[in-house]
């Protein structure tokens, strides 16, 4: 039986049952809406909630895609007993953790984040070539018009930002100085591009796309900015040997066996951006026509 994690509405999660389905491979979809309370049945720990009840044992491999796995917290009335039982439920919670994390899986719900600055600094000791990168709380150092500043907390989209709408937060060019003090930043040298790569990576295996996206104004710092009237033009692309390798040596070394990185190509030199453990690979799969939803089914 294979366990995948995910959140309703993602289109990817759904691409892959359909073709788990057509396979004839047996799965259960836990939604980000469920909880789960922990059971035993002769001797055999169980999940249950009013959606779904399963033995851990009965799970072969697991996919974890978005949301995660939520636990039914017994509370108590005595202070001193709710503390001791919170200790105890927590132990239990990680050994279900643990024993799911340890059948086949294609990503862990504990490691669906990632340190940027960490995964940098293991980029470079890896032997990826990383643009140059620090932190800072004001711009006294920042070369104006060289220099890039993102966020270090991955992909932001800020939840009604005003009353009218959502936002999300891009790579930005520091075209002006600040004379204020503001929270650490992370600021990072601007390398012009030839184009960027979005690359998928599962189990050792990579399929890579090329965005051609430094042509428009719009997608020039950050091709997130999607033009939909002149959409960037994507094709297939591989990257050379010894990056490749050294990407599986990343991945590797910071256990993670899937994720969608970025890349930017600038004449001879390929460098690393940054890893997305639950990134979006849906368009690397629709536009290059590889497949990866049917991959992922087969992997499971």
């Amino acid at each position: 039986m294979i366990l995948i994690i995910s959140k309703r509405n993602d289109q990817s999660t759904i691409e892959v049952m359909k073709w788990l389905s057509k396979m004839h491979k047996q799965y259960i979809f836990v939604q980000e809406d469920e909880v789960f309370e922990i059971r035993v049945y002769k001797k055999r720990l169980y999940l249950e909630s009013p959606r779904h009840t399963f033995f851990i044992d009965e799970i072969s491999s697991v996919w974890y895609r978005r949301g995660g796995i939520q636990f039914l917290r017994r509370q108590y009335e005595n202070p001193s007993i709710n503390i001791h039982m919170n200790e105890a439920q927590h132990w239990l919670e990680d050994y279900v953790m643990q024993a799911l994390e340890s059948k086949k899986h294609i990503n862990k719900q504990r490691k669906s984040h990632v340190n940027k600055l960490l995964v940098l600094e293991q980029a470079h000791k890896t032997g990826l070539a990383v643009p140059a990168f620090y932190l800072a709380e004001n711009t006294d150092e920042v070369m104006v018009g060289e220099t890039i500043t993102k966020s270090i907390t991955g992909n932001v989209i800020l939840e009604v930002l005003d009353a009218e709408s959502d936002g999300i937060m891009y790579t930005s060019v520091i075209n002006e100085k600040d004379s204020r003090k503001f929270f650490i930043s992370f600021f990072q040298e601007k390398i012009e591009k030839d184009f960027e790569i979005r690359s998928f990576y599962l189990s050792g295996r990579i399929w890579s796309m090329a965005i051609f996206s430094q042509n428009d104004e719009q997608t020039k710092t950050d091709f997130r900015k999607y033009n939909m009237e002149n959409p960037n033009r994507n094709v297939r692309y591989k990257l050379p040997d010894d990056v490749e390798e050294k990407v599986i040596k990343l991945m590797e070394s910071l256990d993670l066996n899937c994720g969608s990185l970025d890349f930017i190509k600038a004449g001879n030199t390929y460098f690393f951006l940054e890893i997305n453990p639950i990134g979006q690979f849906g368009n690397i799969s629709f536009d290059c026509n590889y497949g990866l939803e049917k991959e992922i089914a087969e992997y499971l």
